[in-house]
């Protein structure tokens, strides 16, 4: 096996901060897209799926089981592999897609190609591999992080803590992968997507579930942010006071000058 240089970033340790600030079920999932099936030599102890999947499932295989899972075309059906860049765009693969949706998601078949249309794909490649971020098994293309609501307004919040932008999010339907990581990877902002019937019904998404796509030069200004936040008394879990209660106390910590202009 060819032996790597280790990473100059220090994924176990932003890894491990993000998981405490927001008490995340699971570790974030590093994700790469190799050009070559070659560079799967490289990384250590990564096991290759030697079975059908669907997309929806490697996540899941890395975030619970920890595993290093890596995948190519033959693992794929034509939609997952598209969006991940293992398989070209071709009208005859546009044309059975839109029929199977319309079918299903779209009144009819025009309404299906809409969609495809508009998602976007990762660039062509021989492999996509997955594995916990904390693993530190390479640098990573996308970093997916699975959390509640509150955990992804949060980690929005670190974000904005500064350098503030607002944020666009997509919603293109069945096809969270698109919407989160593709869109991630193209757009080199972060993506936040709410996970479809594939990643719940095939990669154990819970129903409270969000996924956020980071880029992963903003990990370490997420967990700075949430540092931040954290010392002025904001972070999770948030405490629940109800519509009943005076917030004063509260809302005292937060906006100690504001509050008390009455």
């Amino acid at each position: 096996m060819v032996k790597k240089e280790a990473s100059v970033i220090d994924w176990a340790g932003l890894s491990q901060e993000m998981e405490c600030l927001l008490r995340l079920k699971a570790s974030p999932v590093a994700y790469k897209r190799l050009e070559k099936l070659e560079e799967l030599d490289e990384i250590p102890e990564v096991i290759r799926l030697d079975r059908r999947a669907s997309f929806c499932q490697v996540p899941a295989l890395a975030r619970i089981m920890g595993m290093t899972v890596a995948a190519t075309r033959d693992n794929f059906g034509e939609r997952c592999a598209r969006i991940n860049g293992l398989a070209p765009t071709t009208e005859k693969q546009v044309a059975w897609e839109a029929n199977a949706f319309a079918t299903g998601w779209f009144a009819n078949v025009e309404e299906a190609r809409k969609q495809m249309a508009e998602y976007p794909l990762v660039p062509p490649g021989e492999a996509v591999v997955l594995a916990p971020l904390a693993s530190s098994k390479f640098d990573p293309d996308v970093i997916l992080i699975y959390g509640n609501p509150a955990q992804m307004m949060l980690l929005m919040n670190g974000l904005q803590f500064k350098d503030y932008e607002r944020f666009h999010f997509f919603f293109i339907g069945e096809g969270s992968c698109a919407d989160g990581l593709a869109q991630c990877y193209t757009s080199g902002k972060p993506a936040l997507a709410i996970p479809c019937m594939g990643e719940r019904a095939f990669g154990a998404v819970t129903e409270d579930e969000l996924v956020m796509a980071l880029p992963p030069g903003m990990m370490a200004k997420a967990v700075e942010g949430l540092r931040a936040l954290k010392s002025r008394g904001i972070g999770y879990p948030i405490m629940y006071l109800g519509p009943l209660c005076n917030p004063s106390p509260i809302l005292m910590q937060i906006y100690p000058e504001w509050w008390d202009r009455r």
